[in-house]
């Protein structure tokens, strides 16, 4: 596997209904890092894709009238439409229903059989439908007379029946060696002590298949049985490479995978069955488990119960994608929860995208159209002013890009706002408009300087807004295939004499009555 080559997915997400805001939030972080990579002059492989399997999804579809493959045709769409809705720009989207899968997950479960991982015995124990998982007796509280896990608040139910199980028990010192030599493997290192906490207190046999329901992938020579939904689920991440062609050049050039980003409560099947099933399979591991917070409304989780939840297509409807992409990534702090509200969204979009970054566009492209013929114009020397702000960007690249490869999300979009506000200082304080009196040589240099500001500003700003940003470097004349590091550093990119196009208003500011 090529350094140029980067591959990133999110959870592929469950769907027995609409997509929420922790979907879109976990979509779009992934999106971020996978058009970083591509400025960076990556090869990109960006997955994400819909869970169908599970007893879940078989009762919802009962629910409903319905066969399951026609419910997941259903739903499964919705978020299909979402990755659009979001302005992802994901390489590919996984079903668990496909036949690519279904090879996939065969062979997996082969492997493990010939390994002498998996076993025949009986499941006795509490069991979610609702989170698909399986819990022990000090997981499980009792409230309201219902039997509850204490990790989800999801109800379980006893469960006793034949089922296959895989020796987890067998990998624990195998997954601690791996967590120690590889430090930065799961992340933040609050989850990575979760995790060693959770493997160190002692690892069970994990009951992977069952009988009680039949919509899933049947376990091979073995039809009474279907595979557990998590085994099958994740291994979609291989099964996206055309695993198990390992001599395929999507599978060569992709896996390892370099990060899989998860909301914070799946990180137990991806940090710990995930890379336990792998090695029993002899399959190299991924490089990075990510595990995100939860998205609060007004502090509280979100649930239907609570009437709190915030539905993002409704938000992206009143207020647009870029805005909502921005404010989830400036306002929550990545690896932990975050509480957003409506008025904070309101207040995000008026200060940072309409009066900072939109305004400074706004009125240096109002500036050019009047007194440069809306043209960049001609410019045959810098000052020292010019250079120190050209600098202020090309020396941050490197720490740039290491914040992103930390997945210090949040340390980033500071930095870039930092160059926001530095360039509308320098226009301020250059008075171009006051130089254009009796220095227009010197009022060229300082539009030149501050328009390529706003070209390496909306480069870096591209994996969060990327329609503001195309938008605005379409009006400058950055092709699309410069969106890149290379054109961020280049200070001399600009045509002089090209007519800027207005971009019209970026960023509507948000008044209080609506």
């Amino acid at each position: 596997m090529s350094d140029n080559n980067f591959y990133i997915t999110t959870p592929i997400y469950y769907p027995s209904g609409k997509p929420h805001m922790g979907h879109a939030y976990s979509s779009i972080i992934a999106d971020i890092f996978a058009r970083f990579k591509r400025i960076e002059k990556n090869n990109v492989m960006f997955l994400t894709g819909t869970d169908e399997h599970g007893q879940k999804i078989e009762r919802e579809a009962q629910k409903n009238l319905k066969k399951p493959k026609e419910f997941c045709d259903e739903i499964s769409l919705k978020f299909k439409d979402l990755t659009k809705t979001l302005n992802l720009s994901n390489d590919d989207f996984i079903r668990t229903t496909e036949k690519r899968h279904h090879k996939a997950v065969n062979e997996i479960w082969n492997r493990l059989v010939n390994s002498k991982d998996i076993y025949l015995s009986k499941y006795s124990g509490w069991y979610s439908v609702s989170d698909e998982a399986y819990y022990s007796d000090d997981e499980v509280d009792t409230k309201n007379n219902l039997k509850i896990s204490k990790i989800s608040g999801s109800k379980v139910e006893w469960v006793e029946e034949e089922s296959f199980f895989f020796k987890l028990s067998s990998w624990q010192s195998k997954l601690l060696k791996h967590y120690e030599s590889n430090p930065d493997f799961i992340l933040p290192k609050s989850r990575k002590n979760e995790v060693v906490e959770f493997v160190k207190s002692g690892l069970k046999d994990l009951s992977v298949s069952r009988t009680s329901f039949t919509w899933g992938i049947p376990v091979p020579k073995n039809k009474k049985h279907v595979i557990y939904v998590w085994l099958d689920a994740l291994t979609n991440y291989l099964s996206a490479l055309n695993f198990p062609d390992e001599k395929n050049v999507k599978y060569k050039n992709f896996w390892p995978a370099n990060i899989h980003v998860i909301g914070k409560d799946i990180l137990r099947f991806h940090a710990v069955y995930w890379p336990a099933f792998l090695m029993a399979a002899k399959i190299p591991l991924p490089k990075r488990i990510y595990g995100h917070g939860w998205i609060l409304s007004d502090e509280k989780k979100m649930s239907k119960s609570l009437g709190n939840i915030l539905d993002p297509l409704d938000i992206i409807k009143k207020y647009g994608i870029d805005q909502l992409r921005y404010y989830l990534i400036k306002e929550v702090s990545l690896g932990n929860d975050g509480s957003i509200s409506l008025k904070s969204l309101k207040d995000c979009i008026n200060n940072d995208l309409a009066n900072n970054f939109g305004n400074l566009c706004q009125r240096v492209i109002t500036f050019v159209e009047k007194n440069c013929n809306s043209c960049i114009p001609n410019c045959k020397k810098f000052f020292k002013e010019d250079q120190i702000i050209f600098e202020s960007i090309i020396k941050k690249v490197p720490e740039l890009k290491k914040l992103i490869d930390k997945q210090e999300l949040n340390q980033y979009m500071k930095e870039v706002i930092n160059f926001s506000f530095e360039a509308n200082k320098y226009f301020n304080d250059l008075k171009p408009w006051d130089l254009k009196k009796d220095n227009i040589e010197r009022m060229n240099a300082v539009i030149y300087t501050i328009l390529n500001q706003i070209k390496s500003i909306s480069i870096l700003l591209y994996p969060v807004i990327p329609g503001s940003s195309e938008k605005i470097l379409n009006c400058l004349g950055v092709d699309k295939m410069d969106f890149n590091i290379d054109c961020l550093l280049d200070t001399n990119y600009l045509k002089m004499g090209y007519k800027i196009k207005k971009p019209g208003i970026l960023f509507k500011k948000i008044e209080d009555d609506n």
